[in-house]
């Protein structure tokens, strides 16, 4: 008997669409509940810390938590408050986050305080997951390690413009009576060196401007991606206590940490917790400009390149036919040697070998071809450089050389990184005076863009891994 065909009614078929459309989950949330494990990615210490026996019970998940941090940086959001207001009109990322209920801001604020120590632990966990990831990316670039300092700036009053205009004010004021003054040039004098709120936030020049933040170290490699991060904080300064820290009783003797006295100490926390992670190239900006930085690079953490330019303040070469990256020059008109690269022989040091320009191979044999040469051998002048004798000349790379530029080009990733985490992670927006809060948001900004290099790799959109936004849409 054949079938009789009901028809449905109109009303029936608006609402079957209607539920569909609003019950039908994003396809990045999904894709997040489908390719992250967070079970496997959260520490088990921090699971410890968070659901621990002591104290009242807690209301929401540590898995919440992550969740909606992980929202707030994936839509931009530049508060808590934002992120709060977005939660309440939205069913669709409430139920992403597990919230029946939105947190009050004030338990947003107290998760960062309490548990900015297990943040960190996550971040480094997922540094560890990730290096793979990056390796399959391009091998190459992820053998680089590429360090630079920033700030946070802090919400203080002496970063209202209003502050820094009662200052001038009175510099002004002072210059009328002093013609000699200039009253631009005083008014930085006149400012503090920390801010009265919170100490930490010293005042320093940070991405072309002035202003009261705490400095911090940033790791990457040389795909950008976040290696390691150290907040220049009490902390940081008892676990090295070999540093001399600011001292608050007398600024005029104070001195901030620099780039180059950094270096050292945050290379050491950054190997001592990844103790599987190797890396063949450093490179750094001229700060890192010091002999004890290269012999330190390459005999205690094993770098086999160093590219750090030269500092033209810390003095030139003095050696004899030498100009000031080390190349051997002809001793009548001054012509650039040839590098032939590195020759070593048996029971003999490792050695660079240096041939005149204006000796050509023919025939298999190398032969002079100069009207006025300096020397009787017919294969021409020969120089030996010894890199373990000068390190800051000979870093394991040749100088002033296309390759040389090549390789250092690459050092603009951390600065775009940088650039990434306080822009589009929100940093720079930031309404909170507080080291701590401050320490954990730079944490939190490192493991969300982790998280996102394991999401694009599981998503196969690997070309996203530095891209959340796109990843996003």
């Amino acid at each position: 008997m054949r079938k009789k065909h009901v028809q449905l009614p109109l009303p029936f078929i608006y609402n079957d669409i209607t539920n569909s459309i609003n019950h039908q989950e994003p396809k990045f949330l999904s894709a997040i509940d489908n390719h992250i494990d967070f079970d496997h990615i959260i520490p088990r210490e921090f699971k410890f810390a968070y659901y621990k026996c002591e104290g009242r019970r807690h209301k929401y998940r540590l898995e919440s938590f992550i969740r909606a941090f992980i929202i707030k940086a994936f839509l931009g959001l530049t508060t808590v408050a934002s992120l709060i207001a977005v939660l309440n009109n939205s069913t669709e990322l409430r139920n992403f986050c597990d919230f029946d209920t939105v947190p009050h801001a004030s338990i947003f604020s107290r998760f960062l305080k309490d548990y900015c120590l297990c943040i960190e632990k996550m971040f480094n966990s997922l540094v560890d997951l990730t290096e793979p990831i990056c390796r399959e990316i391009n091998s190459k670039k992820a053998d680089y390690l590429i360090y630079d300092t920033t700030g946070i700036e802090l919400n203080v009053t002496e970063n209202n413009l209003k502050f820094f205009s009662a200052k001038l004010k009175q510099a002004k004021k002072f210059a009328n009576n002093n013609t000699k003054c200039n009253p631009y040039k005083l008014v930085y004098s006149l400012m503090p060196d920390k801010a009265q709120s919170n100490p930490d936030a010293k005042h320093q020049y940070i991405n072309g401007h002035f202003c009261y933040a705490i400095k911090a170290g940033i790791v990457t490699n040389g795909l950008g991606v976040p290696r390691h991060i150290s907040i220049f904080d009490d902390d940081f300064f008892a676990r090295h206590n070999d540093i001399s820290i600011v001292n608050d009783d007398d600024p005029a003797k104070s001195k901030e940490i620099g780039d180059s006295t950094s270096l050292r100490p945050v290379l050491s926390d950054f190997f001592s917790i990844h103790k599987n992670l190797t890396y063949k190239t450093f490179i750094g900006d001229a700060a890192f400009d010091s002999y004890d930085n290269y012999s330190m690079l390459k005999k205690e953490f094993n770098f086999e390149r160093i590219c750090v330019p030269l500092n033209k303040r810390k003095g030139k070469s003095t050696a004899k036919n030498f100009d000031v990256f080390g190349t051997p020059l002809c001793p009548i008109d001054n012509s650039k040697f040839i590098c032939l690269g590195k020759s070593s022989g048996k029971n003999r040091s490792s050695r660079i070998k240096w041939v005149c320009s204006k000796s050509v191979v023919k025939e298999g044999t190398r032969r002079l071809i100069c009207k006025q040469p300096c020397t009787n051998s017919i294969y021409g002048k020969c120089v030996y450089t010894y890199p373990d004798k000068n390190l800051r000349l000979y870093p394991g790379i040749e100088r002033n050389t296309v390759h040389w530029d090549n390789l250092y080009r690459h050092r603009v990733c951390i600065e775009r990184s940088i650039n990434t985490i306080k822009d589009t992670f929100m940093l720079d927006y930031r309404k909170s005076r507080r080291t701590i809060t401050a320490k954990a948001d730079l944490y939190l900004a490192g493991m969300i863009w982790l998280v996102a290099v394991v999401l694009a790799k599981a998503m196969s959109k690997i070309e996203y891994y530095k891209s959340i936004r796109k990843l996003a849409a």
